[in-house]
Parts: C-alpha cells; structure tokens; sequence
C-alpha cells in the first residue's frame, strides 16, 4: 500500500498472514534470513523480544539490520542499533537517538506511523521501491518491518532490515512517481519456525 500524503496508510483490513507465505513473498536472501530467524525466536511465542534475536545466528545479515525501542506510555521510539550499511544510507548512527529528532525534517510523521502499527497492532510490514528518500540518498529495494515484545504479547521494539542498491534492479521501477509501497499483514498464527 502506498503511504498516503498525510503519514497514515489506508486500513483496508488484511486476513493474518502465515509467516511462510510472507516470507515466500520477500525476494532477498539477506531479509529472508533476518525474518526466518525473527520466526524461529518466536518459539511459540506471538512475538519475539529483543534477548530472543541471536546476533551469530544473523552474522551475516547485521550489516542490513537496524532496531528500535518502543516506550509505550511515552509513546516514542528510540535507536537500538543499527548495521554499517544503514549506516552508511543515514551518514550517521540511530543508536540512542530519539526518532522524533533522528528524522526531523525528514518525514518524521510517516516514518513514526509505520513503525507505530507494526508495533502496537502488531504486524509485519513488507516494502519495496524507493527507500531512504528520508536520507535524501535514494535508493532502491526491499525492507521488513518485525515487531518485537519481552514478554511475546505487548509490543516494546521493532526489528528491522533493508536492502538497497542506488539504481533500480531489473524489474524493480517502484510505484509511479517513485516512493515505496508498504503493505502490512496482522500476525497469524505461530508457525513452525521456517529455515
């Protein structure tokens, strides 16, 4: 679904998605990986926490990943980490920053929206097209959006990653008139973890 000029995206209900069938529907390796294991923390429960994540069990994949916690009564997020690729896009590191502060004047609300469903609904959000426009260093690619919650229930962070390359990749021209599109899907059941 494409982000509508006010930050918020059209709530046209989605079925909950198994999680093989989302992840059958991320092209990258790398982002597979990171959502296949994003999966297997779950171990039974509705989500992963943040001490589920086993960083050697995404080695490879760190560089795409980044993460934010979720403070639910102050309702803000602030940088976990963030990989060297990330990096890179932003020019700077997310880790500790407040995300009010990190993306000011640069689509703040939208960003926030997003993050915020994936968090408090919950769900899983896949996009491609543009992305880091925000960064005002457009590239091109995929990205996921995980929620994570300690406790497997109230949401309390986000797990990340994203995959770009400056020019398009074939088959891969975006929406018209650039921009990402998004699409969420409410968590269904736990499934078998998925490797």
């Amino acid at each position: 679904m494409r982000l509508a000029s006010s930050g918020t995206w059209p709530r046209t209900p989605l079925p909950p998605v198994h999680f093989a069938d989302f992840l059958e529907r991320i092209e990258s390796r790398r982002l597979r990986e990171v959502a296949a294991h994003w999966n297997s923390a779950r171990a039974g429960r509705r989500m992963p926490g943040w001490s589920h994540i086993d960083p050697l069990a995404i080695a490879r994949q760190l560089p795409i990943v980044w993460a934010w916690k979720y403070d639910r009564p102050a309702d803000r997020f602030t940088g976990r980490l963030a990989g060297e690729e990330i990096n890179e896009a932003f020019g700077r590191s997310l880790r500790g920053a407040d995300m009010a502060e990190f993306f000011r004047d640069a689509g703040f609300e939208a960003i926030f929206a997003r993050h915020r469903r994936v968090v408090c609904e919950p769900c899983i959000a896949h996009g491609r097209g543009q992305v880091f426009s925000h960064a005002r260093r457009v590239g091109f690619g995929e990205r996921i959006i995980l929620p994570l919650a300690e406790d497997g229930e109230a949401g309390d962070g986000i797990l990340g990653a994203t995959v770009y390359s400056i020019s398009p990749p074939a088959g891969m021209a975006g929406p018209r008139g650039g921009g990402e599109i998004v699409t969420f899907h409410p968590l269904g059941p736990v499934d078998v973890p998925v490797r």
